[in-house]
């Protein structure tokens, strides 16, 4: 399933602003970089911020070449590199979470603040394959629907629909934004092939490389990724140490659901 051929003029490959110690900011598996927009204002109050779309992803760099599960950090690592940050701060929300503490083990991160990260399901716990089944369904689903985006979001029961499964609050969410996620899922040309690796090879985490302080942020309303079960061996075997922060009643996005919230975990974990 491919994107509109107007995908590319509407999408952009990254975001930078702000002052201070660097920070990198990685969206969710689907999503792009304007998923941390309304953290934007308070994050780059502190730090010159960096938020790429990820490879495949609507806007992000191409998947060209042999797929291997290192291939997101690469990008970002060539990112970083283009952006002269040699280590920055580093925040991630459930796929973006999984390759923050990616690119902590290959030591480019200060610090991670992991949002939900991907890959903590427990071992024999197939309900990962029913979330990438999700995301294939919700890509179909949506794909006609493509078109009128801006006619669905301009409605509140919309709105309540289209981010019913990442946020449990979204009325502060603008409706213009609300159809760029609709579009961003639609035009993630990358899916298919990234759940299929997936599938063949799960989510590893090298955590005894991880030197640099983490955090980790977890919503009980979390419909993608659940509390606690999606968190098992990160809390278990990988990050047992690590900040755990669990936020009542959020959702899967807390940039999105809380952005103000999300953003004093991120800056105040910084400590910039």
């Amino acid at each position: 399933m491919r994107a509109p051929a107007r995908l590319p003029a509407a999408f952009t490959p990254l975001h930078r602003g702000g002052s201070g110690e660097p920070l990198v900011l990685l969206h969710g598996f689907t999503d792009t970089w304007r998923t941390w927009e309304l953290t934007l204002p308070a994050l780059e109050r502190r730090h010159d911020v960096l938020a790429p779309t990820l490879a495949g992803h609507a806007g992000g760099p191409p998947l060209d070449g042999e797929l291997h599960m290192a291939l997101l950090a690469d990008e970002v690592e060539r990112a970083m590199d283009a952006a002269g940050f040699e280590t920055a701060h580093v925040a991630g929300n459930s796929l973006g979470g999984w390759v923050a503490l990616q690119l902590a083990a290959r030591g480019r991160a200060r610090t991670v603040t992991a949002l939900a990260p991907a890959g903590g399901w427990d071992e024999g716990d197939d309900s990962f394959r029913e979330v990438l089944a999700h995301f294939t369904e919700m890509r179909m689903q949506l794909a006609p629907l493509f078109p009128h985006a801006d006619a669905i979001a301009a409605t509140e029961e919309g709105r309540r629909r289209a981010m019913r499964l990442i946020a449990t609050n979204w009325d502060h969410i603008p409706a213009e934004l609300v159809a760029h996620e609709i579009r961003g899922v639609v035009g993630c040309d990358g899916a298919e092939a990234m759940i299929a690796l997936a599938l063949r090879e799960g989510w590893p985490v090298e955590a005894e490389k991880i030197a640099c302080p983490v955090r980790v942020v977890w919503g009980t309303g979390d419909q993608v990724l659940p509390w606690p079960s999606a968190a098992a061996r990160y809390r278990r075997d990988w990050l047992p140490h690590a900040d755990w922060v669990v936020l009542d009643d959020v959702g899967h996005c807390p940039q999105l659901d809380v952005p103000l919230e999300a953003a004093q975990l991120i800056a105040g974990f910084t400590g910039a």
